[in-house]
């Protein structure tokens, strides 16, 4: 039986090109056993306004020493303060009051303690409840690895009989694909391209930006711009 999986660490609000290859993938594998990495995608993100993009950033702390998933939010005060920043720019975008209550609970109805938790928890929310999307997610935890880089993702295919691998650009970097092909594994590579353009407030139009962009300009139909590519 072919099985498809991706192995990605957890972002916070990732853009659509994240939920992407969710989409396209029997299995998604959060990898989050990792070091932890400052100012990159964990613990921030883009949204558009009309003085242009900007950044929402989690205080996480300096400590470098971390794996992703030892990273404790002790301040909560920023939940309320993304909110704000949220309903100020996004307020007048034709879906906003639909997914209103449903971001409003992630940012004011309760208190974040993990990082990691925190982003796992609302990326399959988004994609269940709001894409429909019926992927498979699982924890990189759950396997007990012992390898690192390329070695461990293909250590971690093997555990979970994976017969095909999609994988992020980036990852061209350290992986041999000489490895897969012993291991019977077809790699492919993720393409960011041909994404459609939609009525997105505060022009220019920009792809790069948190997947509730896509959400509160599209609503129901966000789906058919993140699957359906020029």
């Amino acid at each position: 039986m072919n099985k498809k999986v991706a192995i990605l660490q957890s972002n916070y609000i990732p853009w659509k090109g994240y939920f992407d290859i969710i989409a396209s993938v029997d299995e998604f594998i959060f990898h989050d056993d990792l070091q932890y990495t400052k100012n990159d995608w964990r613990n921030r993100n883009k949204i558009k306004t009309d003085k242009g993009i900007i950044w929402l950033t989690i205080p996480c702390g300096t400590d470098t020493h971390r794996l992703i998933c030892e990273v404790q939010l002790n301040d909560s005060s920023w939940q309320k303060k993304h909110w704000s920043i949220i309903q100020q720019y996004y307020g007048k975008a034709p879906f906003f009051k639909e997914y209103k209550e449903f971001f409003k609970e992630f940012y004011i109805g309760q208190i974040h303690k993990n990082l990691s938790d925190m982003n796992q928890n609302l990326i399959k929310k988004i994609s269940k409840e709001i894409l429909g999307i019926n992927t498979t997610f699982k924890d990189s935890r759950e396997y007990c690895l012992t390898k690192s880089k390329g070695d461990r993702v293909l250590e971690l295919l093997n555990k979970t009989q994976a017969t095909y691998y999609l994988s992020g650009p980036a990852a061209k970097d350290y992986i041999d694909e000489s490895l897969f092909k012993k291991a019977n594994i077809e790699l492919a590579w993720m393409d960011y391209s041909g994404y459609r353009e939609y009525n997105q407030l505060y022009p220019p139009f920009e792809h790069g930006v948190s997947i509730i962009d896509l959400i509160f300009n599209t609503g129901k139909d966000a789906i058919n711009y993140i699957r359906n590519k020029n």
